[in-house]
């Protein structure tokens, strides 16, 4: 058996096409569509990444408005940033780049970002409410995992799944919602004793650990849908000897491949799909925010 890939740019692709055309019609209408971006400090690295996603939303209609903050920052004086940003009536959406220097605490942070206009869906109470079924905005790896699943066409009421990984932003998420359509989810984590016990009995195996490599072709069920949410940074050899650098997931993909059903590859597979649900997210709050959608 040879994996059909799941392409998460043409997926992608298709979420932007209806951003845009979301994004235009609350336009229509007189109401903005923006963007509060908060970053602290002059990481050239996090800059170059605002600048990147700058180009996204305006691409997307969507207008941007980047906050450079100071590396000294207190807290009390993010905390205050944040709740005029919520005030706003002009701004529909807001986001915090992380990391945040040592003196912030960033769930305090987190939730401190309107509920509303929580277009990475961060807040603790929108993943509470991702909990009991009832999501606002919730968070967009976790968002874009299930988003490719669907793509699969494999029923997910009643599937076994596995989940590798219990971050709160990206596996504990998915398991939540995965489990509110109906799957049965098994969350796997560092204190897991027989990793490959759990992976092995799973239809659906979705991983994000942050650990190239961890899933090989030992841990997976031939057949099944493999979600691989990993993004690593790793030495290579190209085909000259020499030494390059590559990204990759936290799955042997050319391994997995061989007996699995569909496989996510990395990079194209998740990431880009994360980027659109955020888009996506954005237009969902902007909805709320003008009263056009209701939170639940």
């Amino acid at each position: 058996m040879t994996a059909r890939l799941i392409d998460g740019k043409a997926l992608a692709a298709e979420i932007r096409q209806q951003v845009a055309a979301d994004v235009q019609a609350i336009k229509a209408m007189n109401r903005p569509v923006r963007l509060a971006a908060v970053i602290v400090g002059s990481s050239p690295a996090a800059r170059v990444y605002a600048d990147n996603q700058a180009r996204t939303f305006a691409q997307a209609g969507v207008d941007y408005q980047l906050h450079e903050l100071p590396e000294d920052i207190t807290q009390a004086q993010l905390d205050a940033i944040l709740a005029n940003l919520a005030k706003d009536a002009s701004v529909t959406g807001i986001m915090v780049h992380l990391p945040l220097p040592a003196q912030l605490n960033t769930q305090q942070t987190q939730y401190n970002i309107d509920i509303l206009k929580d277009v990475e869906g961060v807040n603790p109470a929108n993943i509470g409410n991702v909990l009991y079924g009832h999501p606002i905005i919730a968070p967009c790896t976790a968002l874009a995992a299930v988003a490719l699943i669907d793509t699969t066409g494999i029923a997910l009421q009643g599937a076994e799944v596995t989940v590798v990984g219990a971050s709160r932003i990206a596996g504990r998420p998915a398991a939540l919602l995965l489990t509110e359509r109906g799957a049965t989810v098994t969350v796997c984590h560092i204190h897991t004793r027989d990793l490959a016990a759990h992976t092995r009995r799973a239809e659906i195996l979705v991983v994000a650990v942050g650990k190239p490599g961890l899933i090989t072709r030992h841990h997976v069920q031939p057949g099944a849908v493999v979600i691989d949410i990993g993004i690593n940074r790793i030495t290579a050899t190209d085909t000259h000897g020499k030494a390059i650098s590559k990204t990759v997931g936290d799955v042997d993909f050319a391994a997995v491949a061989e007996i699995a059903s569909w496989i996510t590859p990395v990079p194209g597979g998740v990431g880009p799909v994360t980027v659109a649900m955020l888009l996506k997210n954005t237009v969902r709050a902007a909805r709320l925010v003008h009263g056009l959608d209701q939170p639940f």
